[in-house]
């Protein structure tokens, strides 16, 4: 064979390769994405889109907020993407995060205590007068479409999902992947019964991902739903949805969950607003808030609450004992890891708010809660 003949042979074999090569990274990328159409979710059709439409809160095809709000709000003078990569604040603990496997109620106890179960982030268990309401569940590493890229969590949820007791209602406050998980959601499938009570529009995920139409409960603010002796009611939040490039075409809520004699305030995602005085005027007082305190900064101020800010909204809302959420779990903002926590309990103790700041795990009796510890301060 000549040096010509050799030369096109060896052509030949290296367009080959590299064709082989384009179909395995093809092929490669598929795989690791073959979850992500299902895990956008579903979008608002037939029936589901006319009661959309018939909200207040709907028009143009998407929901909005009462007063305008932005998501983001430019600052010429800052480059948030240089700060996430090179800024200096401390966003993940130093130590492991310190997780307790719940303490499980004496059965004379249940129906008499009201007690809560923080899993991390948003993630709850409110044991309210016998029964059980499980709030924004997610168990998945990482809040994100993909099993390989995104915010990843920073401590192990402190039980498995399979572990947990037989729950009464799922509530879900909005569709953004910290708070809806497709994984999470097929999960609870298997392992309980419990109807999904959604804010308008989220069904649409649910139905996609194979939850039965008997099991999924939507509603617009200021409508109510009963599961045994609970009522639960859907309140308004300041924030926004999505879980692709569409923004708002599901609704987003606060929560209230509501027995014959106790009464617990959920806040979801949401920034300060003055619907927390009506809240707390029309549904308070409140046993307990579970408000969100992290993933603030002055770059969405309308959407997320600082800590200061939560603890003016549990004084609106007319609450006793508040319990801080949205923090600890996942690396979402810019702010040092402990920062949100440390700045409640300063303002907290400044107007004489009571507060209990469980670890992972840790079940909060609302009516003897434990003393705060700092125990967050000893890791961070």
């Amino acid at each position: 064979m000549g040096a010509a003949e050799e030369q096109a042979v060896e052509r030949a074999l290296s367009r080959r390769l590299w064709r082989t090569a384009g179909v395995a990274a093809l092929a490669g990328l598929a795989w690791v994405g073959r979850d992500v159409p299902a895990q956008l979710g579903g979008r608002l059709a037939g029936a589901r889109a006319e009661r959309a439409e018939r909200s207040p809160r709907y028009r143009n095809g998407t929901f909005h907020n009462p007063t305008s709000t932005r998501t983001m709000v430019a600052d010429p003078g800052r480059n948030l993407f240089k700060e996430l990569i090179f800024g200096k604040q401390k966003r993940r603990p130093g130590s492991p995060v310190p997780l307790l496997r719940p303490a499980e109620p004496a059965p004379a106890d249940r129906a008499r205590e009201l007690g809560v179960v923080w899993y991390g982030h948003a993630s709850l268990l409110i044991e309210i007068e016998g029964h059980r309401v499980l709030v924004d569940p997610v168990w998945s590493d990482r809040c994100s479409p993909s099993n390989l890229i995104g915010p990843r969590r920073i401590h192990q949820p402190p039980v498995r999902l399979d572990e947990l007791p037989r729950i009464d209602a799922i509530v879900i406050s909005h569709d953004h992947y910290d708070h809806l998980d497709m994984a999470t959601v097929r999960e609870l499938l298997t392992h309980q019964s419990a109807p999904f009570v959604v804010p308008l529009g989220v069904g649409a995920h649910l139905d996609r991902w194979g939850v039965p139409e008997e099991r999924i409960v939507e509603l617009d603010w200021s409508e109510s739903h009963r599961v045994g002796g609970l009522t639960l009611t859907a309140t308004a939040a300041q924030h926004f949805s999505g879980r692709g490039l569409r923004r708002d075409g599901t609704l987003w809520s606060s929560w209230v969950v509501a027995g014959a004699h106790r009464r617990v305030f959920y806040t979801g995602d949401s920034g300060y607003f003055d619907g927390y005085a009506r809240i707390g005027a029309e549904h308070g007082p409140f046993d307990v808030t579970l408000v969100q305190i992290g993933a603030y900064d002055q770059a969405w101020p309308s959407i997320h609450m600082f800590p200061e800010e939560a603890v003016a909204a549990h004084l609106d809302l007319r609450g006793d004992l508040l319990v801080p959420v949205h923090w600890a779990t996942f690396n979402l903002a810019l702010h040092d890891w402990s920062e949100p926590v440390d700045r409640l309990w300063a303002e907290a103790k400044a107007r004489d708010v009571r507060l209990a700041v469980p670890r992972p795990g840790e079940r909060v009796v609302v009516d003897d809660p434990p003393p705060v510890d700092g125990w967050w301060q000893a890791v961070a």
